[in-house]
């Protein structure tokens, strides 16, 4: 059975190249979580077991982050659409490798909302830029947080059991990262 939309869905300040590039993002964000899913994998399979539970971690935060922008479009009268995931890697050379490509692709959506940004002074769509600055401080502690793990491989090293106590150390960041969304579960405030 077909369900005839509401005759209010068609009228939204949300433009269709707004639209556009909200749906874009979607796609990155989609692709973010399948991306820590499948680094997940691979580091439960080598045995690292602490790096795995905070990248399964992160695939629920990208995956909460993609939601956030699809409902946006929807309640803004858009058509949110979902992504379509393709190419993921899978396989990687180390563990530091795996934190080295995080950074890499933080970097890119962090560009990616600025460029969103940068589009909405252009058409003057004050509220999508207003929605959109949560993006922009989860950003900022996104790529940090990148920064602060890869800092862990420098300082402790890689040789004897280096990797070991990295894992534990991912471990530790991953317990304070809960507690702090525990925290703000229990604050009322977005824990996503």
């Amino acid at each position: 059975m077909k369900t005839k939309a509401s005759k209010y869905a068609a009228k939204t300040s949300l433009t269709a190249e707004m639209e556009k590039e909200l749906n874009k993002q979607v796609q990155m964000e989609g692709k973010s979580s399948f991306y820590y899913l499948a680094m997940a994998s691979w580091c439960e399979n080598k045995g690292y077991l602490n790096a795995a539970d905070f990248l399964y971690n992160h695939f629920e935060e990208e995956k909460n982050h993609m939601m956030k922008l699809f409902r946006y479009i929807n309640e803004m009268g858009g058509h949110a659409v979902a992504p379509d995931i393709k190419d993921l890697k899978t396989d990687y050379e180390s563990l530091r490798d795996v934190f080295e490509h995080i950074l890499e692709h933080e970097i890119a959506v962090t560009k990616s909302i600025n460029n969103i940004i940068d589009f909405c002074f252009q058409v003057k769509d004050f509220s999508t830029l207003n929605f959109l600055q949560w993006y922009v401080n989860e950003q900022r502690e996104e790529e940090a947080l990148a920064r602060r793990t890869l800092e862990l491989f420098d300082i402790i090293g890689e040789e004897g059991q280096g990797l070991w106590l990295i894992d534990q150390e991912i471990g530790k960041i991953l317990k304070g990262i809960e507690a702090e969304q525990a925290a703000e579960a229990n604050s009322g405030g977005e824990a996503a």
